[in-house]
């Protein structure tokens, strides 16, 4: 196994299971906020710590931007995670994650999308 594929699988696994309880209780056709506001409910009941809204730095060309970007949650402090609530992922999500894990310098992020029906859709980047 390449290393780089296995980094935080432990705490992927954990974070996607607190997502497939949240979304077995609330199913989809809410708006985001709703789904982020009970998966934190869902991550604070396992004990699992995170950052809601975080703003993380940008580079470019090693040099720090002004501008910062506010994921939606940053998992023990490395894994950025997008959440959507949208018909279907795009590809204009995933480059939106994939951009934001190469200018933050993260490794690691979780594009879930809770909108999709009639189950939840999700893909894990290793960048």
């Amino acid at each position: 196994m390449n290393q780089s594929t296995g980094l935080y699988q432990q705490e992927g696994y954990d974070l996607m299971a607190a997502v497939f309880d949240e979304y077995n209780e609330m199913g989809s056709g809410f708006l985001e906020e709703v789904y982020q506001e009970s998966l934190e409910m869902e991550l604070t009941d396992r004990g699992i710590s995170f950052v809601s809204h975080p703003k993380l730095s940008l580079y470019y060309k090693g040099r720090p931007l002004k501008k910062q970007y506010e994921a939606d949650l940053i998992v023990i402090g490395e894994i950025i995670v997008e959440l959507k609530a949208a018909k279907a992922l795009a590809p204009e999500h995933e480059a939106q994650l994939l951009n934001y894990l190469k200018a933050t310098r993260k490794w690691v992020g979780y594009l879930v999308n809770f909108g999709s029906c009639p189950r939840l859709e999700w893909k894990r980047f290793v960048v």
